[in-house]
């Protein structure tokens, strides 16, 4: 079996970027993005780019950095009101956008990773989300179709790892990254934590290393808060 362990971001993505792909991007808002991988895949210059991803990063920071350098087509999303840029581009036609109720997206990439082409949900039923798409009727309910979703290329965060690719993440990080770990043809994973097979708990394993092609140990996370909310302290 080929070694899954690569030095770094840009050798692991070697041969497997090209002009139009589309790729799958993970993490919550700006927490367990694969912000190496990101940064690589900017430098390599690819274009036409369609990425699907819960929003598309802030200016100047995750996939925030693939739009400052017009790498990026079209956007799959559920949320995109962190980034200034994105507004204008979008606004100014530079930028195709299909926009997903949050739940609908995680199901569209799930089914995708499951082998399911197609479910029906009832959310968007009735709204601009359900143009063209197909609508049926069951038990006396409305539900509008939606397809599944693969990627030519999935880029992960994961918390631990073990070098067979066995993936555990951690809190918000688990939210799109496990679905998209099994919805690329190819998945590319850092992790911040790299141990050898037999040191994860199989019990604790959320994406078996099956879905894993290759895997960068990442040196440093700088772990981004996308907006910061706080509040008078209390006197007492």
């Amino acid at each position: 079996m080929a070694r899954k362990v690569y030095s770094d971001a840009a050798t692991a993505l070697a041969g497997v970027l090209f002009d139009g792909m589309t790729i799958m991007s993970g993490g919550f808002g700006l927490c367990g993005i694969p912000e190496h991988l990101i940064a690589a895949i900017a430098k390599t210059g690819v274009r036409d780019l369609t990425v699907i991803s819960n929003n598309c990063g802030v200016d100047g920071f995750g996939l925030g950095i693939l739009l400052e350098n017009r790498q990026i087509k079209k956007m799959v999303s559920s949320y995109v009101g962190e980034n200034k840029l994105f507004e204008q581009l979008y606004l100014s036609g530079e930028l195709e956008l299909e926009f997903n109720p949050q739940g609908t997206l995680a199901e569209r990439i799930r089914a995708g990773g499951a082998g399911i082409p197609a479910f029906f949900t009832k959310t968007g039923y009735g709204t601009l989300i359900a143009d063209g798409k197909e609508t049926r009727v069951f038990n006396g309910e409305n539900y509008v179709m939606e397809t599944g979703l693969v990627a030519d290329l999935s880029i992960v965060k994961a918390w631990k790892a073990d070098t067979e690719g066995n993936l555990v993440y951690r809190k918000t990080a688990r939210n799109f990254n496990p679905m998209m770990a099994t919805a690329g043809k190819v998945t590319l994973v850092e992790v911040e934590d790299l141990v050898e097979p037999g040191a994860l708990d199989p019990d604790h394993i959320h994406t078996p290393g099956i879905y894993v092609d290759r895997l960068i140990h990442g040196a440093h996370f700088e772990k981004r808060i996308e907006r910061v909310t706080t509040r008078e302290k209390e006197t007492v």
